[in-house]
């Protein structure tokens, strides 16, 4: 949600940098951008409703050229899509600043400020950020000062970046709650909200913490605080993500790239159990004395990663005999809790940096949780280093806004994590089984992905539909979940989802012949309930479109849809049921003709409320 860039080179126009960097992190989500750049000629600033490459042209009509300079890609919060609204902002001509998150007490600043002659130009709770630097700066002359003083005064979730006319080679920026990192390169350096808008240029990378100010030149850091105003170092690792898993290549969309990417991305996240076993120090080294005192589990996650966690609690509850409870991030963080020490604190986000779930978390520890376990896909993240444990999944880098890849390897994190306790626990003593089924798991996928050209038609049936529900029962009701909000997604279809055997208790009054019900009807041990349950669908005149497996006895006719993934892989099952619903979203899109990446309101990483 929103991009920050910012560089300053000594050698190069970073113009060139800003939009390239822009670019890279529209999969975020946004709908306006802009850059503001120092020039021989002051401070110029070009932005646009729209893509990047609105915003790229303009800047190229108006030939700007400079060395220092400041980019944003906005995701509109305070105020409308316009171009007043839209990143950066400037105060004085003097001042410039971009800034992701939410300043909450904005309106007490904003009056503050228009009693000191300040008049406000936009909407936005960012423009009293440009105007309180300002006003510091006026009577300081000192950028870090006037930086750190306006960072006292706000409440929030905020990544900054500052720029003044007079300072030509110099950038402040400030981390609070919204990711921010730096990269270093050879008399340039590199800011950005996501690694990915800067690897192209260098692979030194430094991640700020929550609470961070720092001052910044060509050489890199000139002087950085910590959340306690001492000074503080942070050490530079270098970034392991792949240029090509950020280019399209013979893919027609990052999300078809990524759905193509999962037999590997599972085969790669399962590797660390089938390399080093079940063992507890595949999720920290602290780990088996965690696993040895706790007596339930309680997992925190928003969106696609609340799903994984709806399908872990099957796993846990089953393989591990744990109690576990899931809860919706947001809602958790609003009420009364009862805190219990001996309760592992599991969070799930595909980007470790989702605002809800980082508060959840600090919520549940301020309520006196004490063990905590993040599950994501980005190193160095804020939620891993807020917990106690973490496993890293190894989706690679996903820049389709509608999650695929991420979901399917936290769904083999969690089952991991049920075969682990389950061990420690002593309720297994031989993992071969598990072990086998994780083995055979890509393959599995690679059948699923074959069905595509079948999947395909049906796409065609779905796309002038107003509405679709999906069915499922069990461990597959949340893959029903998923299916149904992946077509929300990127095709802007209704969609809703519920136990099958939840049906004749009110959703049945909605099914007609014009609405599709998606069925994911697996060989199981609930497959007899799941056929009565899609008998009252066809009594209806409701249409049926099926997912099954090769070993069942599901039957097609005119108005039931039957497409068999492979023979019924068992406690693995869901993972492999996923691949058709995302296939299923992805060619309805098409059909409609929608923004398949860059689904309309939506963004990639969610960092405000």
């Amino acid at each position: 949600m929103c991009g920050i860039v910012g560089s300053i080179r000594t050698n190069a126009n970073v113009v060139e940098f800003l939009t390239d960097g822009l670019k890279r992190l529209e999969y975020r989500g946004y709908d306006s951008s802009g850059i503001a750049v120092q020039t021989d000629n002051g401070l110029k600033r070009v932005r646009r409703v729209g893509r990047v490459a609105l915003m790229e042209q303009a800047a190229k009509d108006k030939g700007i050229y400079g060395h220092t300079g400041i980019g944003h890609t906005r995701w509109a919060t305070h105020g409308g899509v316009t171009e007043p609204n839209a990143h950066p902002h400037i105060s004085g001509d003097l001042i410039s600043v971009v800034h992701n998150g939410i300043i909450e007490n904005f309106e007490a600043e904003r009056t503050r400020l228009q009693g000191l002659g300040y008049v406000f130009e936009s909407q936005t709770d960012t423009e009293v950020i440009a105007h309180a630097v300002h006003d510091n700066y006026k009577k300081t002359q000192d950028l870090f000062t006037t930086v750190q003083q306006a960072c006292a005064n706000f409440h929030g979730a905020y990544a900054i970046a500052v720029i003044a006319n007079d300072k030509p080679s110099q950038m402040v920026v400030a981390r609070m709650g919204c990711p921010l990192l730096i990269g270093l390169g050879k008399g340039e350096v590199f800011i950005a909200s996501d690694v990915s808008a800067v690897v192209a240029f260098t692979r030194e990378i430094i991640y700020l913490e929550d609470g961070d100010i720092a001052q910044l030149t060509a050489d890199g850091v000139a002087k950085l605080i910590d959340k306690t105003g001492k000074t503080a170092t942070r050490t530079a690792t270098t970034s392991q993500v792949s240029l090509a898993s950020l280019e399209l290549g013979a893919y027609s969309h990052f999300m078809q790239k990524e759905i193509y990417e999962q037999p590997k991305a599972v085969a790669d996240t399962a590797e660390i159990f089938l390399d080093a076993g079940f063992i507890p120090q595949n999720f920290g080294k602290n780990a088996e004395q965690v696993f040895k005192e706790i007596d339930s589990i309680k997992i925190l996650a928003c969106g696609t990663s609340y799903y994984s966690a709806l399908t872990a609690k099957y796993w846990l509850e089953s393989i591990a005999k744990i109690a576990t409870d899931v809860e919706i991030a947001s809602e958790y963080r609003y009420r009364d809790v009862i805190a219990n020490p001996k309760q592992l604190v599991i969070t799930i986000s595909q980007s470790g940096e989702t605002l809800d779930t980082m508060e959840a978390l600090k919520y549940a520890q301020s309520q006196g949780h004490t063990h905590s376990l993040a599950i994501c896909n980005v190193m160095e993240s804020a939620l891993p280093r807020a917990s106690e444990l973490v496993f890293y999944t190894r989706a690679g880098a996903e820049i389709g806004v509608a999650s695929t890849k991420a979901f399917t390897t936290q769904l083999v994190a969690l089952f991991g994590l049920a075969v682990t306790l389950g061990k420690v626990r002593g309720f297994i003593s031989d993992d071969s089984e598990y072990s086998s089924a994780l083995r055979s798991l890509p393959n599995d996928i690679q059948y699923a992905l074959n069905l595509e050209p079948q999947i395909t038609t049906w796409a065609s049936k779905f796309a002038e539909k107003p509405s679709a529900l999906f069915l499922g029962r069990g461990i597959h009701y949340p893959i029903a979940l998923e299916g149904a909000l992946k077509l929300k997604e990127i095709t802007y279809i209704h969609a809703e989802s519920y136990p099958a055997g939840e049906l004749k208790h009110g959703p049945l009054a909605l099914v007609d012949d014009n609405m599709p019900v998606v069925v994911i009807a697996p060989n199981d041990n609930l497959l007899d309930k799941v056929k009565a349950n899609m008998q009252e669908v066809s009594a209806r005149g409701g249409e049926l479109f099926v997912f099954s497996d090769l070993d069942n006895n599901v039957e097609a006719s005119d108005k039931v849809h039957v497409i068999r993934t492979p023979r019924h892989v068992g406690v693995l099952s869901p993972i492999v049921h996923t691949i058709p619903v995302q296939l299923l979203a992805y060619h309805v899109a098409l059909s409609k003709g929608t923004d398949v990446d860059k689904p309309r309101n939506l963004a990639k990483s969610v960092t405000v409320e």
